[in-house]
C-alpha cells in the first residue's frame, strides 16, 4: 500500500496498459485529484491465500518488509477488526510522505481456508495530526481482492490511485510507477511465502514434540 488512493475516474477515461507480463498493470488519469492516476494491477501469486491474508492483516509488520515503508502503526481498532493505521514512506528523490487510513477486511477466508479475501481502505486524516517535514497523502482509498487459483496459488486485483502529494515536478509523479507496483506485489508474495514456511516448520516441530502412543 504505497502512495494509495483510489476510486472513481470518469468512465470516459481510457486505461493505458503499461505491463503485460506476469502482472498486468493498467493506468488512467484521475481528473479530480491533481496529478492523480488510478492503477489496476492483476495477476497470480504463487503462494496460498491463507498466508497472504495473514500478511496483509498484520500492519504493524509492514515496516519490516513493505517497500518504502519506514513506520507502520495501528492507531486504533474498531468493530469486526476494523482498524485505523498510520504509514510513513521514505521515497527516492522526493520528501517523505505519510497517510492515515481506516482498513476494513470486508471478506475473510472461511475456517477451512476456502472463500475470498477482500480488504479495502480509505482516508482517516483526522485520526492523527500532520507532522512537520512530512507530506500527508490526504486522499487515500484502495483495495486488494484475492481468490484461490488452484493449490497454493491466488489470483489478485490490486487497485488504487497514485497521489504525488505536495509540489513535485510532473515527470516525477509517474516515475517508477510500474516498478513500485511490481515491488509491492512481489514483496507481499515473498513475505507470504516466508510466513508459510515458518508455519509449516512450526507445525512439524509440534508434531515431533507430541508424545507418541505406547
Amino acid at each position: 500500500m504505497v502512495a494509495l488512493v483510489a476510486g472513481g475516474a470518469s468512465a470516459e477515461d481510457e486505461w493505458e496498459q503499461i505491463s503485460d507480463g506476469d502482472v498486468t498493470i493498467r493506468v488512467r488519469k484521475r481528473t479530480d485529484i491533481p496529478g492523480g492516476r488510478e492503477v489496476w494491477a492483476e495477476g497470480v501469486l504463487d503462494v496460498g491465500l491463507q498466508d497472504i491474508q495473514s500478511v496483509l492483516r498484520d500492519h504493524e509488520s509492514f515496516r519490516h518488509w513493505m517497500p518504502y515503508v519506514t513506520e507502520s502503526r495501528v492507531l486504533s481498532t474498531g468493530p469486526e477488526g476494523t482498524r485505523v493505521t498510520y504509514t510513513r514512506l521514505d521515497l527516492p528523490v522526493i520528501s517523505n510522505r505519510d497517510y492515515v487510513v481506516r482498513v476494513v477486511d470486508e471478506q475473510l477466508l472461511q475456517e477451512d481456508g476456502t472463500g475470498q479475501f477482500r480488504q479495502t481502505w480509505s482516508s482517516e486524516n483526522g485520526a492523527l495530526p500532520e507532522q512537520k517535514g512530512v507530506v500527508r497523502l490526504r486522499h487515500n482509498q484502495g483495495s486488494w481482492v484475492f481468490t484461490p487459483r488452484g493449490e497454493g496459488k491466488a489470483h489478485f486485483v490490486y487497485r488504487f490511485t497514485v497521489e504525488p502529494g505536495g509540489s513535485i515536478p510532473g515527470f516525477l509523479a509517474g516515475f517508477g510507477q510500474k516498478d513500485a507496483v511490481l515491488d509491492t506485489v512481489r514483496a507481499v508474495e515473498k513475505r507470504a511465502r516466508k510466513v508459510a514456511a515458518e508455519r509449516t516448520a512450526s507445525s512439524q516441530a509440534a508434531s515431533k514434540a507430541a508424545p507418541r502412543p505406547l
